[in-house]
């Protein structure tokens, strides 16, 4: 315990990451206290049946995902998802349109030209889901006499521009968080939002489990165990990497490589999840459409059955489809990632080849090779992890939304964010030559 607070007093010694961690605790608290304003015209005081409605299923997941925005009709209610749809379709387009392909490989620039885009392609599918939101909280359990203003053009149109500008001001915290804080300001926001549902869950779980005689405080205990073993298993799938000797060479005069000359073999380590926690919130965004078409054609047999089948997460279907795209999306994301090619051409310009593979188009085919082998087990590592809610649920009869934080969507984000987060305020101590957070808090000695 003194060798943490030890490594809390040198992060708190070292300026520039004091002020990133105060900055994005402070932009991380103004998000939660945005979370908690209702859209002007909406009585406060009648919204028990929106969050009775919004507290297990698809909408309690699209809740959590909003810190509770979605439930309290915030001005944050449609959250950061139409962000991340909005990159998930520039990032499909980017496949096919050659101008998208030509801005991938423009560097800096090419990569603010897709920001921008992507940015607009989010206003347009704010202006979209904003009038949807407004006109189903009737159907969630809203009463008509919440509406003070009634549900004219007069409420309509402000709500409208408050909820996109909602979102947009959410989208401008979480690029703020990643440029002048620490982490990744958009998977933050999410993060804070699912631990701000967590303990309400736990104490639901837990006087279900005592008060209805339900397996009483030692079935608590095993649900515990088993949490952390899963918590366990998602930091192994985060951190789990394949090691590839790397021998480094100088050119001969007549082209060839004189070997081990530059030092002893290093690695270049392959994640065996190397997209790490983007799959699922793609997946998830794309999983909340099925569900959307089916309730606006519930008036066909299609329709229903869409709906019943995809608006129960805990159902089969759901977390078949769920897991394939987790899968699909591993891939995806890991190619678009993981670019082989370059550093194969990385390798070759600074004298490294790896034992026994040409430099150039054969190292990038082998590395590529790998990364298609190691991806496979990772994939489905993930999609095993994203999809246990629904196990526990079905075996151990757990509260569904306690049960969100069994693998999953809410625990995988929380591991993989705050690994990545720990990550980047261990390389700040590196630099200043102090122990990282997983290590003592000691000075180290330059040499």
């Amino acid at each position: 315990m003194k060798k943490f607070f030890e490594t809390l007093s040198n992060i708190w010694k070292i300026e520039e990451l004091r002020n990133r961690i105060m900055i994005t605790l402070g932009l991380l608290l103004v998000y939660r206290f945005g979370c908690q304003i209702v859209i002007p015209g909406i009585d406060s005081t009648q919204l028990g049946g929106l969050l009775d409605n919004t507290d297990s299923g698809i909408l309690g997941l699209l809740s959590s995902f909003t810190g509770g925005a979605f439930s309290n009709a915030s001005v944050f209610a449609l959250g950061i998802m139409p962000y991340i749809s909005a990159s998930i379709v520039v990032q499909l387009m980017g496949i096919a349109i050659p101008y998208l392909q030509k801005l991938q490989k423009e560097g800096e620039s090419g990569r603010k030209t897709i920001n921008q885009i992507t940015r607009w392609l989010t206003i347009g599918i704010c202006i979209l889901q904003a009038p949807t939101y407004l006109y189903s909280l009737g159907a969630l359990g809203v009463p008509e006499s919440a509406f003070v203003l009634g549900k004219g053009l007069n409420f309509m149109i402000p709500s409208v521009l408050i909820l996109v500008t909602g979102c947009v001001f959410a989208m401008w915290l979480g690029e703020k968080i990643t440029d002048k804080g620490i982490g990744n300001g958009i998977s933050l926001l999410i993060m804070v939002g699912i631990i701000a549902r967590m303990p309400q869950a736990f104490v639901q779980e837990f006087i279900s489990r005592t008060a209805n005689n339900n397996g009483g405080l030692m079935f608590i205990l095993i649900e515990i165990i088993v949490w952390f073993l899963i918590i366990l298993g998602c930091v192994l799938l985060v951190m789990a990497t394949r090691q590839i000797p790397v021998q480094y060479a100088r050119r001969t005069a007549s082209g060839g490589y004189e070997k081990n000359i530059m030092g002893a073999r290093q690695y270049i380590p392959l994640k065996l999840n190397a997209s790490g926690v983007i799959p699922i919130i793609f997946a998830q965004a794309i999983m909340f459409v099925p569900g959307m078409l089916g309730g606006a054609f519930d008036d066909t047999a299609v329709g229903q059955w869409m709906q019943v089948q995809f608006s129960d997460i805990f159902g089969w279907a759901y977390n078949i489809l769920f897991a394939l795209l987790i899968i699909i999306f591993t891939y995806f994301y890991t190619a678009i990632t993981v670019p082989t090619n370059k550093m194969a051409d990385d390798l070759k310009r600074s004298g490294g080849f790896i034992p026994g593979i040409r430099p150039g188009k054969e190292t990038g085919e082998f590395l590529d090779k790998i990364m298609s082998l190691i991806t496979l087990p990772g994939a489905v590592f993930l999609a095993c992890l994203a999809v246990l809610p629904a196990v526990v649920v079905k075996l151990m009869n757990v509260q569904q939304g306690w049960a969100l934080f069994y693998g999953g969507t809410s625990l995988l984000i929380m591991v993989g964010v705050a690994i990545d987060t720990v990550q980047q305020v261990n390389s700040y101590l590196l630099n200043r030559h102090y122990d990282g957070l997983m290590k003592t808090g000691k000075n180290r000695k330059v040499a």
